[in-house]
């Protein structure tokens, strides 16, 4: 069996990578030809199915997304939850005073109910994300009653789940509003802090509420933690699928009520580039430098040959792809002159270690690199 398995899961993998590799440049039927040929061998492959059914709303065909969530969850669809109501607890008389003894007769362990307890929360995150795709779906179909249903199952199968509060949080807004949107966003906000997601579904809630000034700040934390959100809305794919309808949603509510959202800034965007760079630059040249100093008293040759090679690295570091050139005087004159030229004179005095030695052009070059990085750094 195991020796049968594994190319059967090889295959599948690979039907899943070149749909998911398709979706990303924008050929979402030629993805969903590879997806319905794994199908035909496993009509209940969820992760297939799933991305499935995130290709067709990408590709803005949301019946379709529904019908193909609607296959997938209906599996693992716990009726009473789906109606929107809490099972009932069982009576004494129902309810075992013991665990229920395993195939052998015996109890089963703490360890075997962990494990147990363990697969159950796997399964429920596994079907997460084909809840959203038709939470969304049910959205653009305009269907709110089932949407806001689907939110709360997805608010019941991941309450610490930061990707379920703030994807029900968004179906939710745009399906009932209140106060359970608000207290879920809040709730993604808090379990993931660090991801832009979780603050723009805040946002877009905000809007939604007229809480403009929580909306605003939310986009601007958004913002400072990825400067390229503002271009969301132009992404491609199922890869990022939920930033780029809930930064598309977002932009329209503002739009319609005069609401400034912040942008990035593109001054700020190019210095920001520069000074990574310069870090770049600067910390490179330093171990190298160091490097350099480590091999010189047991082989002269080799340590200058390792500066070269050192120097062709901070060359093709240079010649990256970046727009670094455009703007780096306006930026010296911004306050990153003096990073600038002491990642410069870090380069220059390790290529002169390179070409005639000695310990001094190396102690200048670790000198430079220890200024260059710490300035660049100090502009952040």
């Amino acid at each position: 069996m195991p020796s049968d398995a594994a190319p059967d899961q090889s295959a599948a993998d690979g039907y899943l990578q070149r749909a998911h590799l398709l979706a990303e440049l924008g050929r979402y039927d030629e993805g969903i030809g590879e997806l319905t040929a794994l199908l035909a061998d496993e009509p209940g492959h969820l992760p297939a199915l799933t991305m499935l059914a995130r290709m067709h709303l990408a590709a803005g065909r949301p019946a379709e997304a529904l019908a193909v969530a609607e296959t997938a969850v209906t599996p693992v669809k716990d009726p009473v939850v789906a109606d929107g109501e809490k099972p009932a607890e069982p009576s004494a008389v129902e309810r075992p005073a013991v665990e229920p003894p395993t195939a052998d007769g015996a109890a089963p362990t703490a360890a075997e109910t962990s494990a147990a307890e363990l697969s159950a929360a796997d399964a429920a995150g596994a079907v997460l994300p084909v809840l959203v795709a038709r939470g969304f779906a049910l959205l653009d179909l305009e269907r709110w009653k089932p949407a806001a249903a689907t939110a709360d199952e997805i608010l019941a199968r991941g309450p610490g789940d930061a990707y379920a509060q703030r994807s029900a949080a968004a179906i939710l807004s745009a399906s009932r509003n209140g106060q359970a949107a608000l207290d879920a966003a809040w709730r993604g906000v808090e379990l993931a802090p660090e991801e832009p997601e979780a603050h723009l579904v805040l946002g877009l809630v905000a809007v939604r509420l007229q809480l403009f000034d929580l909306a605003e700040r939310a986009y601007r934390e958004a913002l400072r933690l990825d400067p390229e959100l503002g271009e969301a809305g132009r992404d491609v794919g199922v890869a990022r699928l939920e930033r780029r309808r809930y930064a598309e949603t977002l932009e329209q509510l503002t739009a319609l009520a005069d609401l400034p959202v912040a942008r990035p800034d593109p001054v700020r965007t190019v210095d920001d580039g520069i000074r990574r760079l310069l870090l770049s630059v600067a910390g490179w040249s330093l171990l190298a430098s160091l490097l350099a100093g480590v091999l010189a008293p047991a082989s002269p040759g080799a340590s200058r040959l390792f500066a070269v090679l050192a120097v062709a690295g901070v060359a093709v570091l240079l010649r990256r792809p970046a727009t670094w050139r455009l703007g780096l005087r306006e930026a010296m004159a911004r306050g990153l002159v003096v990073p600038v030229w002491a990642a410069a004179a870090a380069v220059v005095l390790l290529l002169a270690y390179a070409l005639v030695g000695g310990p001094w052009p190396l102690a200048g070059a670790v000198t430079a690199s220890v200024v260059a990085g710490l300035t660049a750094f100090a502009r952040r």
